[in-house]
């Protein structure tokens, strides 16, 4: 499978272009490739529908936000096929315009000529409403993915007739405007000349059918509210914010249309003693004054149970220890981030006097006078380095 282009090259605007610029380009771009203007040919298809996805995206304020941190990682729930999930996926030509139709102006209306629903001339297709879920992850499911089962609440096939909508297929008739097509056709005057146009069929609503005794369950819909158990895999890596979509789970459609999708927002649990930054985690640990001093082990948490680090003899304060490996699995399947310890001096704020005449005495020697090097002194450019 070819690369996914960028975004912002296929619409050609820069990443800081407005709205409005965004909306002009794609505007130019889908005048350019579509179908009307280009008959038969698959290439320019293929441009027009690129330039809807990348419109799609960028035109939307949230999408674009994750995109411009993600890139088309933060587009598909699995990047490169972990279960299931894609992005803008597979738009039809009638998705499309059912989307993005207005963009056009008079010239082009909602539908085009030589296409149907799946672009070959038949009657409409619909497709159900998708479903938009929010999933709390904790963070070792995160770490190691996780399958999830939600119970929820959505349009379904009736099971009474099937998703027909008619009492049986003899209740079921071809419609007699678009004769069973489901769309009709006109010729328009636009500013690039004449142009033949496709909209869904008014009398059958692009169905190519009528029916003359509806389902008494569903009233002819195809469709009944029922609650369905859906299950689905979140991959390992995921992101708060991110968008994975679930083919098909969505809201059935009538007509024994198109399911829609069932998309799944994440969110991620707070996860207490470790932060998580990028694909590593933080833990701060903190250590007494003489074990700094003399060196020893401790056993602090990950997210694959505890781990036991050593903490060298003199040890500074502020120091961060790096465990490879125990940190969160790229989406993408680069590696796995780190597990980062900063160390944290602990100092008492009570002493007896037997333990203030130790510091006293521990104050005059001159292996207690700091004397920082140059590394240490760079410490904060450091630090900056290694979060950047």
């Amino acid at each position: 499978m070819a690369e996914k282009r960028d975004y912002y090259e296929v619409l050609g605007v820069s990443r800081d272009a407005s709205a409005e610029d965004i909306k002009k380009a794609y505007r130019k771009m889908a005048l350019k490739y579509h179908p009307d203007r280009n008959p038969g040919d698959a290439a320019a298809e293929e441009k027009f529908k690129e330039a809807a996805e990348a419109y799609d995206v960028l035109s939307n304020p949230d999408k674009k936000a994750r995109y411009d941190q993600f890139g088309h990682a933060g587009m598909s729930g699995a990047a490169g096929g972990a279960g299931g999930y894609e992005g803008f996926g597979g738009f039809s030509m009638e998705d499309i315009f059912s989307r993005f139709g207005d963009i056009f102006g008079g010239g082009f209306g909602g539908g085009f000529s030589g296409f149907g629903s799946s672009g070959r001339g038949g009657a409409r297709v619909q497709k159900g409403s998708n479903i938009r879920i929010r999933v709390k992850l904790s963070l070792s499911e995160i770490v190691n993915g996780v399958t999830k089962t939600v119970k929820i609440k959505k349009a379904v096939k009736c099971p009474h007739c099937n998703g027909r909508g008619a009492e049986s297929e003899a209740d079921i008739r071809t419609c007699e405007t678009c004769h069973g097509t489901g769309m009709v056709t006109r010729v328009v005057q636009s500013f690039m000349g004449r142009m033949q146009t496709s909209s869904p069929c008014p009398a059958c609503g692009g169905q190519g059918k009528v029916i003359t005794k509806p389902c008494p369950h569903c009233h002819g819909n195809g469709v009944v509210e029922d609650t369905e158990e859906v299950s689905f895999k979140i991959p390992a890596g995921v992101v708060e914010g991110m968008q994975l979509t679930v083919h098909g789970k969505g809201n059935a459609a009538r007509g024994n249309g198109v399911n829609g999708d069932l998309l799944v927002l994440i969110e991620e649990e707070e996860s207490g003693e470790l932060q998580r930054d990028g694909n590593d985690l933080v833990y701060t640990l903190f250590v007494s004054l003489p074990d700094l001093v003399l060196g020893t082990t401790a056993e602090i948490p990950s997210a694959d149970g505890k781990v036991r680090i050593k903490v060298e003899a003199g040890t500074q304060s502020g120091a961060i220890l790096r465990v490879r490996g125990k940190g969160v699995p790229d989406i993408n399947g680069y590696g796995r981030g780190d597990l980062l310890v900063f160390i944290q001096a602990w100092t008492p704020t009570k002493l007896d006097r037997s333990e203030k005449e130790v510091f006293e005495k521990l104050r005059e020697s001159a292996n207690f006078t700091p004397k920082p090097t140059k590394t240490d002194k760079n410490f904060f450019d450091r630090l900056k380095k290694m979060f950047s």
